[in-house]
Order: structure tokens, then sequence, then C-alpha cells
């Protein structure tokens, strides 16, 4: 066998789903939970994340994810961002997946995470997590993982998300006047439904109805005259992104839109009920709640429970609700987020089975709604065949 084929033989052994655990022992697992044993969470669906980031970390850059995680800048001199929920969660949860006991010192998680290697101790993770499918926002990918990638490394079904944003960026870049850069946006946007699982979109705010199309023609010269487009990812002209979300909406699949307040889409919520197309709220904290009142509100619009559904599961119908993880670069976070949602609910099921609000088998039911059954009707991931 010549050498190179022999290398990517011994690679394919070594890592296969057969062969994929730790190398030295047992993987020691963390004792049950509030409520474990009560309900059975089936394969999660994860309906917002990002992918994960290639290559070794050190310390300093496992930490600026984790601070970005939790939405913060870096950690003061002489703290460790490792000493936050997150930090903790991390090591609670995903040492024991790569051999190691839980809360052992971060240096010491992050040498073992060296010695198996960042594609090793990625499969590891992603395949722990307990997510069997994956929606991934696509777009500017800055470095992070493709849906190919993901779907291999977490041995998983992944699908797109397309967001709205990075689309129009790059029809932009190919579109030298006004009419072909409308004209570029229809056909991009159907092109990309003919594939794409949903659309997804950043807004503050929508009118109730489209915008102007000369309103539209002026926003879009002034974006194609711009020297300097906003960073990546970022909305453009208000018009220009009210009128790709309302584009959007009338090509029929699900729309995710990130808000920090949902309270200011009221009226576009309104006015698209009817239109066959349901829209998924995913709010900022501490919004969340918010989200889950206007979900109930109207039959077209769910909302992100994230992996704290206690937040949101008192505020709206239990079939409104879906999980997520957010996460984005570390495959820890994939992990720490399923683990808290499982311990999330089932607290809640103890809760509400000691109290005679439900029997066993409703809990069990609500839970796998919220768990990935809302999310495989509202995304139709059974009609598509896969995941």
């Amino acid at each position: 066998m010549p050498e190179g084929e022999e290398a990517a033989a011994m690679h394919e052994a070594t890592d296969s789903p057969d062969t994929l655990g730790p190398p030295t022992g047992p993987v020691p697992r963390a004792g049950p939970g509030p409520g474990a044993g009560l309900i059975t969470l089936p394969p999660l669906v994860d309906q917002h994340s990002h992918g994960t980031v290639d290559g070794e970390l050190g310390i300093g850059s496992f930490e600026t994810h984790l601070a970005a995680a939790a939405g913060s800048g870096a950690a003061p001199a002489g703290t460790t961002f490792f000493d936050s929920w997150t930090g903790l969660a991390v090591r609670r949860w995903c040492p024991p997946l790569l051999g190691m006991e839980p809360h052992c010192a971060p240096v010491s998680y992050l040498a073992r995470r060296r010695e198996l290697g960042a594609y090793r101790s990625a499969r590891l993770l992603l395949r722990g997590a307990g997510i069997g499918t994956f929606l991934l926002e696509s777009g500017a990918r800055d470095g992070l993982s493709t849906p190919e990638e993901l779907a291999t490394a977490a041995d998983g079904a992944v699908h797109e998300v397309i967001r709205l944003e990075p689309l129009a960026e790059q029809v932009a870049d190919t579109s030298g006047t006004v009419d072909a850069f409308i004209g570029n946006t229809a056909e991009a946007l159907y092109a990309a439904a003919q594939h794409a699982t949903a659309f997804a979109m950043g807004i503050a705010f929508c009118d109730e109805l489209p915008p102007d199309p000369r309103e539209v023609r002026r926003a879009a010269a002034r974006w194609l005259a711009l020297t300097v487009r906003p960073a990546p990812g970022r909305a453009p002209d208000p018009a220009l992104a009210q009128h790709l979300l309302w584009s959007a909406v009338a090509t029929g699949l699900p729309v995710q839109l990130h808000c920090a307040d949902p309270q200011s889409l009221t009226g576009f919520l309104r006015a698209t009920a009817g239109f066959g197309t349901d829209l998924v709220l995913l709010p900022d904290r501490p919004h969340h709640r918010r989200a889950a009142q206007l979900a109930a509100a109207f039959p077209h619009v769910y909302a992100d429970a994230g992996p704290r559904p206690g937040e949101t599961l008192g505020e709206a119908p239990f079939g409104k609700l879906l999980f997520s993880t957010g996460a984005r670069a570390l495959p820890e976070l994939y992990v720490t987020a399923s683990r808290l949602f499982g311990q999330a609910m089932a607290r809640l099921a103890q809760e509400w089975v000691g109290e005679g609000i439900c029997t066993r088998a409703e809990a069990q039911r609500i839970a796998g709604l919220v768990a990935s059954g809302t999310a495989r009707r509202v995304y139709r991931l059974d009609a598509a065949g896969s995941g």
C-alpha cells in the first residue's frame, strides 16, 4: 500500500465511530441529576448554532471563545472565564467525554484536549452531546466548520439555515446596478430556498407592510455606492433589510428572527399571519419570556427556549418552543447546552409529576416536543428525508 494510502487507512481506523472512545479506560460518567430516569430525551434537534473551529486552542484562545459565549470581553488580569457559569459547565460535563474526571483543572483538561488532538476531541465531544440533528447557520463562516464537516464530526444530520445578510452582500459584490441587485437578490433567494431548511436574519424592527419599491431602490443605490460596507453579517440599510425579510417570507420557508427584544416585531408578526410561513423568534436574554408570549399569541410564530426551558414553558403552549445551543466555535458549548437542557427538563418533570400537574407519560411527551418534535415539524425535517 502506498505511504499516503496507508496513513489515510490508519487515520480512518483510529477515528471511526466504532473506535472513537477515549484511548485509556472507560469514560467516567456523572451521577444522575434531579429527576433523572423520570423522562428520557430523544436525540435533540439543535435549531441554531454556528459550528466549531478547527485547530488546537491554547488556554488564551479557549477563554476568548468562552468569553464570547458569555457575551463578555476579556477577563480582567488575575481572573479566568473558567470561573463563570459556562466555565463550570464545561468543567462539569466535558472532561468525562475525553476520559477525565469532572471538574479537573482547566490546564489538565486542555492538555488532554491537545493530547487527543483537536479533530478527535471535537468528535468525542459532539458525539457525546446527545444532539442528533443540527440546524447550522451559514453565511460568513469565519473559519467555522461547514455543514459537511459538522455532520462528519458529530455523526449526525446537518441542515443549512441561510443567513440573509451575507447573501445580500454576496449579491451586491456581483451586481453593478440597482436593477441587477434587485433581480439577482430575487434569484439568489429562490435558489437558496431549493436546498435550505430555513432563512435567518437579525432584525430590530419591521413594518407591517413591505417597503415601497422606490425606497428599496434608493436604499440599494446607497448600499452599492458604499466603498466600505457594514461588518460581515450586519444588517444593511433598514429598507433593504425589510425587503430581504419580506422576500424570504414569500418563499414559504421558515424564517428565524434574531432580535434583541421581539416586542418591536409585534406588528410584523401580526401582518404575516396567514402567509403560510412559520417565524421563529430567537431573542437576546432576558427577552425569552416575551418571545414565548408572542409565540402564544400568533399561530405561525414560535420561540427559542435555548438550553433553559424553564424560562418559557409557562408562557406558551409546549408545541411552540424549540431547543437550541447557540454554540459557536467550541464543541464544548454543544455539550454544556444539551446537558443543561436535559437537567432542566428532568427537574421540571419531577416537579410537575410530583405535584400531580401531569403524568409521567405527559412529561415525557412535553419534553420530546421541546427537545425535537416541534423542530422536526416546523422545519419539515422528516419530509426532507434525513435528520
